[in-house]
């Protein structure tokens, strides 16, 4: 090997390693992925965004001392009032972005949580501040504003109902 080839190949090597100093992790968020029977197939429910009006599911960061599967029962009952059991274990997960107050947006890996339906109450914390749509899972797919929930409940449609 060449001497300029070799110091050709010591540099992308470095160069390789540096680069993962500036590549920020995902950030964990729960999601709550609330079902219910419906009149043709199960249905799913999706909230919108309070800034943008996106339809994506219940979802927010991991509440200290608390499995995720809690938190995933938190965030139903905080933005859509949906009261619930938990599977306390993910369904699986998928990427998304987080915009934030300042404008930023951060690349966020959701772990998803299958959450039976027992009913939806009229008084809840995020009231008014979000729209809640429950949809057969068919239409959920096309409404979800997020491609990676989109892909998700695709991958899993057969285990949602």
């Amino acid at each position: 090997m060449s001497l300029a080839r070799s110091i050709m190949a010591h540099d992308v090597s470095w160069l390789q390693g540096l680069s993962g100093l500036f590549v920020k992790p995902a950030r964990l968020q729960i999601a709550a992925l609330c079902v219910r029977p419906g009149e043709v197939e199960t249905e799913v429910l999706l909230v919108s965004t309070r800034d943008t009006g996106r339809m994506i599911l219940p979802k927010g960061w991991p509440e200290k001392n608390k499995k995720a599967y809690e938190t995933a029962v938190i965030e139903a009952y905080e933005e859509a009032g949906v009261v619930g059991r938990s599977d306390p274990r993910a369904m699986g997960s998928f990427r998304a972005f987080k915009g934030l107050a300042s404008g930023l947006k951060i690349r966020t890996k959701v772990l998803v949580f299958k959450l039976q339906f027992e009913k939806q109450l009229n008084k809840f914390p995020e009231v008014g501040q979000r729209k809640c749509v429950w949809a057969p899972v068919s239409e959920a797919i096309e409404m979800a504003d997020e491609t990676g929930l989109k892909r998700f409940l695709r991958r899993h449609r057969a285990e949602i109902g």
